[in-house]
């Protein structure tokens, strides 16, 4: 594997009795997008606060850039870039004087700080909002903000926790482009998601995590080959008689999950399926052919949809 910027051995978290993350291993790769994938409460967040420095783990080792967190904080964290689930600028203070005083908090100098605000006002395409205060900001806007915030201090690692939630879709694929844009200057980026869309798109590689646990690992690609079929055919055929049909799918295809509004048929070939099942006469409400995702894997993994 190329150089790990983060390594983690039998990484442990626990709160009382209640246990958020359990004995997790992984590496991060220098130049790397990693996610962390998996639904609320799985162990995520606390996952990433452990790496941010901001939260001592029970158990297990954690090295980022060669030095252990707990004894070397101030030094690990100079090198992080935070992006928090919910945005905490400024909101009385402009898209400018947030990244202006946030860059002044972390003692770089008055020039590199104001040649720095130019360079990611344009990065986050809020130019044309340098004096608005933040509070006249839609929320695709403030997360742009947020995130050049956290680039002031030129990191050598991203976080994001869940960067994306609460955007409309527009707002998302703007956000997807800024973050595909520090892909390429190198910049590591380590992102937690319950969006398995999100997860495709922008991870070079993931785990997906369920109760403080890895239960896989690997790209996207793999993930999905491994775990599932190249399509899913899914059906209604109303909340009453999904259960009468599904002993009779399960004959037709290997694998089917039943969910309370669906059936999902796990095939190579969802549309020869779909016929097979009109011949039968089982005329579905509804019917959808498409690939497998992130989604099904975490189905497969864990019995659960991902996002319930």
């Amino acid at each position: 594997m190329p150089e790990s910027l983060i390594s983690a051995r039998g990484l442990t978290k626990r709160f009382g009795d209640f246990t958020a993350v359990d004995g997790i291993d992984f590496d991060v790769a220098k130049g790397e997008s990693f996610g962390l994938l998996g639904p609320n409460g799985a162990g995520k967040s606390t996952t990433m606060r452990i790496i941010a420095a901001t939260s001592r783990r029970t158990s297990g080792t954690i090295s980022i850039l060669g030095r252990d967190p707990e004894e070397h904080g101030p030094q690990v964290r100079a090198h992080l870039g935070v992006v928090p689930q919910q945005d905490n600028l400024d909101t009385e203070l402009t898209v400018t004087e947030n990244l202006y005083i946030y860059g002044r908090y972390f003692g770089l100098s008055k020039k590199f700080v104001k040649k720095k605000v130019e360079e990611l006002l344009a990065f986050a395409q809020l130019e044309e909002k340098r004096d608005v205060k933040v509070e006249a900001l839609s929320g695709g806007m403030k997360r742009r903000l947020t995130i050049a915030r956290a680039l002031v201090s030129e990191p050598d690692i991203l976080m994001l926790d869940e960067p994306t939630t609460g955007l409309d879709p527009q707002a998302r694929h703007i956000l997807w482009d800024r973050l595909f844009r520090l892909k390429e200057d190198g910049v590591t980026l380590i992102i937690t998601t319950h969006f398995m869309d999100e997860a495709e798109q922008l991870c070079d590689r993931l785990v997906v995590m369920d109760k403080g646990k890895i239960m896989a690992e690997g790209s996207p690609a793999e993930l999905i080959k491994q775990y599932a079929t190249r399509e899913v055919l899914e059906v209604r055929f109303g909340s009453d008689r999904n259960k009468e049909v599904a002993p009779i799918l399960r004959e037709m295809c290997d694998r089917i999950e039943e969910l309370p509004d669906r059936i999902l048929l796990y095939v190579e070939d969802g549309e020869s399926l779909l016929e097979a099942i009109t011949a039968k006469k089982l005329h579905p409400n509804t019917s959808l052919v498409r690939r497998s995702s992130l989604e099904d894997v975490f189905l497969r993994l864990t019995g659960r949809s991902l996002i319930e």
